[in-house]
């Protein structure tokens, strides 16, 4: 039985802060038995100027955050998920980067969200991640002591054969961190997690931002743990805080016995 919980923030434009605040809940996460944990999209920052964005911005390996959380994950013996970073890339954009810390400390995997939000909508608006960031080229699947674990974020979510081709890989949970608009979130955030769940029989666990961030973005919270048999464990509100489960690794395979679509979804085409 894995204790699994989810950080949900509210992020802001001073990364000091932010990194206090999601360090504070991630200790009290431990404190009520946590063993695997996860952090929302963007929780070094979430700033839209994108020009000081990338003035703030620094690689990996000079990153204050990422220090910070390998020894908070050292020091509280468990696997931490920070669900994403703006961190600065090799070339002129950013990453948008999950890292997967595990009890030691040490980062055992890292994914650069691969789908970016592009799109030009009905008020003129124009949205254009991949102008910032530049995407990621594989997907990652981490075998832990836990189980194996698949790692995407917010926009992956609706795209389904990502998920069939980690779970078909041996995918069990798999995190999505977040940071979703409030009218797409009541639109579609519920029934896409459960969607990725029920079709590949695998635990979800997005954690993700919420409410009005001192930018003027509102984004959705809600963050979930959904089950095997697409079952909401626990959802949060909007305000920033800890929601958390017992789950079971071995529903996964429970589940897939009973509905064996991985196994049927290559017999056509």
């Amino acid at each position: 039985m894995i204790r699994a919980a989810l950080i949900q923030l509210r992020s802001g434009r001073d990364m000091a802060r932010n990194l206090a605040d999601a360090s504070a809940l991630i200790r009290e996460a431990a404190g009520q038995g946590a063993t695997f944990v996860s952090t929302p999209e963007m929780t070094n920052i979430l700033e839209p100027d994108r020009p000081r964005l990338r003035s703030l911005a620094k690689p990996e390996a000079e990153d204050e955050s990422v220090r910070a959380f390998s020894a908070l994950a050292k020091a509280l013996g468990l696997w931490l998920n920070i669900g994403s970073l703006a961190l600065k890339g090799e070339a002129e954009k950013l990453l948008n980067r999950s890292l997967l810390f595990s009890p030691d400390g040490s980062i055992v995997a890292h994914y650069d969200k691969i789908h970016l939000f592009d799109v030009d909508l009905p008020t003129g608006e124009s949205l254009r991640e991949s102008h910032a960031y530049e995407g990621g080229a594989e997907a990652v699947l981490v075998e832990t002591s836990l189980g194996s674990i698949g790692l995407t974020i917010c926009y992956d979510m609706r795209f389904p054969h990502l998920y069939r081709a980690l779970a078909q890989a041996g995918a069990e949970l798999f995190t999505v961190p977040s940071a979703f608009t409030v009218p797409t979130g009541q639109a579609h955030w519920h029934v896409l997690l459960r969607a990725r769940a029920i079709e590949t029989g695998s635990f979800v666990l997005a954690a993700a931002q919420g409410g009005k961030h001192e930018s003027g973005r509102e984004t959705y919270g809600h963050s979930l743990i959904v089950s095997p048999w697409g079952e909401v464990l626990a959802e949060a509100g909007t305000e920033p805080g800890i929601v958390i489960a017992d789950i079971d690794m071995a529903q996964a395979d429970l589940a897939r016995a009973r509905i064996p679509a991985l196994v049927h979804s290559g017999i056509w085409p």
